[in-house]
């Protein structure tokens, strides 16, 4: 168990995708993201989302969930700035934390 006053630390914003596109350097099947946090600024983020979302423009306009609070993380030649959150299914299939409804990006989950 951990206590509210760690769940308040992490932030969880909205932000919608502005490209994607395949992560040739991964060594797991990935896409590389740019994502609109709206005042919070763009960040990119690698996601291994590839199984759910098999061509990378399909992303684009989508609005998402991600910790953008998090150091950041290089992989391979690339610098991981925020966590894109996701359901893990059957065989590590993941999909995507979204809104239902368009919102402003950047606005915080609690």
């Amino acid at each position: 168990m951990i206590a509210y006053s760690d769940f308040e630390k992490i932030e969880m914003r909205v932000g919608t995708i502005l490209e994607a596109k395949v992560f040739e350097k991964a060594y797991k099947p990935a896409y590389q993201l740019q994502i609109d946090f709206g005042e919070f600024g763009i960040k990119k983020s690698s996601a291994q989302i590839t199984k759910k979302y098999p061509n990378p423009e399909i992303l684009v306009g989508k609005q998402i969930i991600a910790i953008t609070n998090f150091p950041q993380k290089q992989i391979a030649n690339f610098m991981s700035e925020c966590l894109v959150l996701g359901v893990v299914g059957d065989e590590n299939n993941v999909t995507l934390l979204t809104t239902d409804k368009p919102v402003e990006n950047g606005l915080l989950i609690s």
